[in-house]
């Protein structure tokens, strides 16, 4: 980075020893550290060993000429942003064009008058310090932005699982059925991304912060259904069906004020299709396959491990072995075949997280 106390250093690059030794004396009168390399390979060694804040170049050098030599500067990342002059005897506009295609900021045509190289060189270094102080200051707002986006992505999550865990706190005796869920979808959404080029580390984070919303339309039903000892009637399994919409309607709301919000959305997807079946025979939509969107198929694998494991009104607890038995008796029909597979080659964890959440 450029200094801003006017020594700033200046790499000369010509194969005339005369030359470095003028350029230099006028530019150390000037106030500027300066170094000298004779050649190309020599100009590109010594600016990667210590970044110039600016480079005076020469065209016409043997076995690398300046043009080569700033493409090659431009291709580095690191040295991609240092400011080159060309200084040449070859005055044609073609020659111009070439060394600004190449990257330079600015062309001097030898011979020069001392009085405008260290006009244009001042120039272009206080150009130089500006934009990296522009940069730097651009850098600096990105990261407040970010920690600022990340508080209230932080006070949303917060508020809306405890929303979720509202909604779950009538039917789930051991109090930790979300967190559960939670560490489910993530060994899942790990083990499918790790098969799916286009799944990053981005999915597997808003699965595991959308998969305890999977249930939150369950602050809609009532006690005398949701706590029901006894088997649903068709009727009132209709309503129970209900929470799904329900869930998905109330983030949707959520989302009108946070478009932008990514776990929202998905959210969204696992409370309306958690429901779905592969085969087509769930609900509410009655979708199958690849229709189902793919945080569904993995919140239905998660949510019906942790509905064996546990006991409820209505049924007791089952075991470990049991619920991989039911779960992979259901591939293919009740849930997508690749998700499955991930959950029987992860399904040791699952009992580990299951153990660990009593």
């Amino acid at each position: 980075m450029p200094g801003s106390d006017a020594t700033f250093d200046i790499l000369l690059v010509d194969d005339m020893p005369v030359n470095l030794r003028m350029l230099s004396d006028m530019l150390r009168h000037a106030g500027y550290r300066t170094r000298s390399a004779r050649s190309g390979e020599m100009a590109l060694r010594a600016a990667s060993e210590q970044p110039p804040d600016l480079v005076l170049l020469d065209v016409m050098m043997p076995q690398m000429n300046g043009y080569e030599v700033c493409r090659r500067l431009k291709s580095d990342p690191i040295l991609a942003h240092i400011p080159v002059i060309f200084l040449s005897a070859l005055g044609d506009t073609g020659d111009k064009v070439e060394a600004f295609s190449a990257g330079a900021v600015d062309y001097i045509t030898k011979p020069f008058q001392i009085d405008e190289v260290c006009a244009r060189v001042h120039t272009h270094l206080q150009l130089h310090q500006l934009q990296t102080e522009v940069e730097e200051h651009r850098h600096r707002l990105e990261i407040l932005v970010a920690e600022q986006v990340q508080e209230i992505m932080d006070s949303h999550i917060a508020t809306i699982f405890a929303m979720a865990r509202l909604a779950e706190s009538r039917d789930d005796e051991t109090g930790t059925h979300l967190e559960r869920v939670q560490s489910f979808c993530g060994l899942l959404g790990e083990g499918v991304a790790a098969n799916h080029e286009d799944l990053d580390r981005e999915f597997v984070r808003h699965l595991m912060h959308a998969g305890p919303l999977h249930d939150i339309g369950k602050v809609g039903i009532s006690d005398a259904i949701l706590l029901k000892p006894g088997r649903l009637t068709a009727e009132e399994f209709e309503t129970m069906k209900t929470h799904t919409t329900v869930g998905a309607q109330t983030l949707e709301a959520v989302q009108r004020g946070n478009p932008s919000n990514a776990f929202i959305g998905m959210g969204i997807e696992i409370a309306r299709s958690h429901h779905e079946r592969w085969d087509g025979g769930g609900y509410p939509q009655g979708i199958a396959g690849r229709a189902i969107p793919l945080s569904g198929r993995i919140m239905a694998v998660a949510d019906v491990y942790d509905a064996l494991r546990s006991k409820r009104v209505y049924k007791p607890a089952y075991s470990h072995e049991e619920s991989l038995r039911i779960i992979s008796e259901g591939s293919g029909t009740q849930f997508d075949p690749g998700v499955v597979d991930v959950f029987l080659q992860r399904s040791d964890e699952f009992e580990i997280v299951f153990a660990d959440a009593q």
